[in-house]
């Protein structure tokens, strides 16, 4: 679709906007929204007829781009056939969209909780491995983000959480594996992996093995800075779980349904978590929808047990139609094998070769559609481009940065100190050399800022 001006409309748009709507992690009076008025595969464009390449997949979830007209034809049919239908009763769409779902998950992760969103994922698996288990702590990584709502928010461990912490939700929060900027000293990814895994093993001895009920991972951490984890360290992981009889949570609300080249992340690594979480891709964020998948120990616990747990509309049919339609198009389609090869062949490569030419970028990291830039002020010493958690003058240099981005065609995803490269999952050659050519351009604003 060709994008055509219409400033007037925009005008009206923004006014409503601005009059109304309360956005998220906002300070109201200091953001200045784009009016859209379209979209389509790779692109979205305002009212004024500019265009931009989406390098955010919008929050990292429209896995099969914007309008693609066979998920949108199967959210209309069943519009027309049965638009809603509460969650206590068998529904064509529900039972299809687990069904599809449950064949991709890993190991016997066959029973499926809908939930309608990623954080209300991550509250109900922490509540089936407390129950299951009978214990009350949970454990999670610095580095992560689990989701706004209460229980979420305190397993996410970055500043993202600090406004909202408790300090009595049961969270203990432990350092991950991140070589680039290590807490362990390490030099090579295999003393980052047994030095993280031995500092695990020391947190939970120190909290008491017989008080974990979880452990809750992003596979690949998301908009913490997508840290793959170095070889051997989530098999590592599962058989701490194992030995302490503590259940193993997987969160791929952001890195599942093709994002790094597999249906699941955990797919690269060969592990079978307890409980899987998902959201975003698995209908390309048309309707919201995400969920649980549930092992069958953990199902078993609830076979004769209430499930104390509920969500008015947990597999709302318009959700799951649209999850059916999409899973159904990504496998018609190659979309994962699309996403992989992209990854492989044009971004990895390319964004490889970006921080070869440009002083400003530290490190590249990532698989599939799913990648990182680090930024930094000096390559030799890694300090970051701007200060942890900065915000005003202190973030001008991003801010810069991001400017570029979007003067270039380039809506890009900027988080402190990276810029993200995360297109949809079928985003074609041509797309993506566009957007690394974009980023080429912007990289020299922030290399401006380098020592």
């Amino acid at each position: 679709m060709t994008p055509h001006a219409d400033p007037q409309a925009g005008a009206a748009v923004k006014a409503a906007d601005r009059a109304h709507v309360f956005h998220s992690w906002s300070a109201q009076g200091l953001i200045d929204p784009l009016a859209v008025a379209g979209a389509e595969g790779s692109y979205f464009w305002d009212y004024d007829g500019n265009r931009y390449l989406d390098f955010t997949s919008g929050l990292v979830y429209t896995n099969i781009g914007y309008q693609h007209p066979t998920v949108v034809a199967a959210i209309q049919e069943q519009a027309g056939k049965l638009a809603t239908f509460a969650p206590a009763f068998a529904v064509e769409a529900r039972s299809e969209a687990a069904r599809l779902i449950a064949e991709r998950t890993p190991g016997d992760l066959d029973k499926i909780f809908f939930t309608n969103g990623g954080a209300e994922a991550v509250e109900n698996a922490v509540r089936m491995a407390r129950l299951h288990t009978g214990r009350p702590k949970i454990l999670s990584a610095y580095r992560s983000y689990h989701g706004g709502t209460a229980t979420a928010i305190n397993l996410t461990g970055d500043p993202r959480r600090w406004a909202s912490d408790s300090a009595s939700a049961g969270v203990v929060h432990f350092w991950g594996p991140f070589l680039y900027r290590s807490p362990f000293y390490a030099e090579t990814e295999e003393q980052e992996c047994a030095r993280a895994l031995q500092h695990l093993e020391d947190t939970i001895a120190f909290e008491g093995p017989g008080t974990v009920a979880a452990i809750v991972l992003e596979t690949i951490p998301g908009t913490a800075g997508i840290m793959t984890p170095p070889p051997g360290y989530l098999a590592g992981v599962r058989e701490i779980c194992d030995r302490h009889g503590i259940v193993m949570v997987l969160d791929e609300v952001m890195a599942g349904f093709g994002r790094t080249g597999e249906w699941f992340a955990a797919d690269h690594y060969g592990v079978v978590p307890d409980l899987l979480t998902f959201a975003k891709g698995v209908n390309s964020g048309y309707v919201p929808l995400g969920g649980v998948a549930i092992s069958g120990a953990i199902a078993e616990t609830f076979k004769t047990r209430p499930y104390p747990g509920g969500l008015t509309y947990s597999g709302h049919p318009l959700a799951c139609a649209a999850a059916v339609a999409t899973i159904q198009v990504m496998a018609e389609e190659k979309v994962v094998e699309q996403a992989a090869h992209i990854g492989a062949t044009v971004l990895g490569p390319g964004l490889r070769e970006l921080a070869e030419r440009h002083p400003s970028v530290g490190e590249v990291r990532g698989t599939g559609v799913f990648w990182a830039l680090d930024l930094v002020k000096d390559r030799e010493t890694r300090e970051p481009l701007v200060p942890y958690n900065a915000s005003g003058e202190a973030a001008a240099p991003m801010a810069a940065f991001a400017a570029a981005c979007k003067k270039n065609g380039l809506w890009p995803f900027v988080n402190m100190n990276r810029t993200h490269a995360v297109p949809p999952c079928n985003v074609t050659e041509a797309e993506a050399k566009e957007g690394l050519a974009a980023l080429d351009a912007a990289l020299s604003i922030a290399d401006d800022h380098t020592s």
